[in-house]
């Protein structure tokens, strides 16, 4: 059995660490530039599992060659969306296609409320299990 013992969201790389500081960030975009990996900069207040589609910030950076250009980015979307979960996305187009190659997040609202799981009876005494975000209990422009 998995557990959680830090109560956070864990998504993508690194999610059993603590927050990386941005000289990391910094460092893990210049890993991907050098890859030749494309970034993109995306939030959220549904941190569904599920919910792979995050709202992005901006448009992909495509042709970049040094990790300024995302930081920028990434602190312009931290000042629009300070209570909402942020992630970085590196793009690999290497084989015409674009797979995410890295993912992780960078930045989390004060309090995260977590999931729960639902279970309800079906056909005869099977049972079926669904996860609930306690964020989405409330309407989307007062989630954090």
């Amino acid at each position: 059995m998995m557990t959680n013992p830090t109560g956070r969201l864990t998504q993508g790389q690194f999610s059993f660490l603590p927050d990386l500081t941005d000289a990391e960030i910094t460092l893990q975009i210049e890993y991907g530039l050098r890859k030749g990996y494309a970034w993109s900069v995306e939030y959220t207040d549904d941190p569904h599992p599920r919910n792979t589609y995050w709202e992005m910030y901006g448009n992909p950076m495509f042709d970049l060659a040094d990790a300024a250009g995302v930081m920028v980015e990434l602190q312009a979307c931290r000042k629009t969306f300070p209570n909402h979960y942020i992630r970085m996305m590196a793009f690999d187009s290497t084989r015409n296609v674009e797979t995410i190659a890295m993912s992780f997040i960078v930045n989390r609202p004060a309090s995260e409320p977590g999931f729960g799981v639902a279970r309800q009876e079906i056909n005869g005494r099977s049972m079926r299990y669904t996860i609930h975000s306690y964020a989405t209990d409330k309407p989307e422009a007062e989630r954090y």
